[in-house]
């Protein structure tokens, strides 16, 4: 309201804004999103405090400091491992292959073998980290 004036002021009204942002708010906050990154399967602790039984479908692969590797203790070269991962899981398709890196290693040593067994068709990997005592 302007005193002593006759000229209108133009003004922009907010409230239909307002309103849509909120329908549109509301409408995000109620539809499912889809979630993304990486599926994980979280291990579970043995029954009764007793050590899990192997399981001979499982394969740990060890890369040493000095960039060797092992599968279930047997070395294996680097240029052979596609070819050695290949032929294990022809006969363990529902296998996983748990990675066990060297602390010392470069992330990218690690992850090249990961990508070598996902190449052949190994599709279920772990990671084996060091037990961490807390007081």
């Amino acid at each position: 309201m302007a005193l002593g004036s006759n000229k209108t002021a133009a003004a922009i009204n907010v409230t239909p804004l307002i309103d849509v942002l909120l329908v549109l708010l509301i409408i995000f906050m109620v539809l499912p999103h889809p979630s993304t990154g990486l599926k994980s399967d979280v291990p579970q602790p043995p029954l009764e405090n007793q050590p899990a039984p192997p399981n001979p479908q499982h394969l740990v692969l060890r890369i040493q400091e000095s960039g060797s590797i092992e599968i279930n203790s047997q070395p294996v070269l680097l240029s052979q491992l596609s070819e050695r991962l290949q032929t294990l899981f022809a006969v363990r398709p529902d296998g996983v292959l748990f990675v066990d890196g060297a602390k010392e290693l470069q992330f990218e040593d690690v992850a090249n073998v990961i990508d070598i067994a996902h190449g052949v068709g190994v599709n279920r990997i772990g990671l084996l980290t060091a037990k961490q005592q807390y007081p």
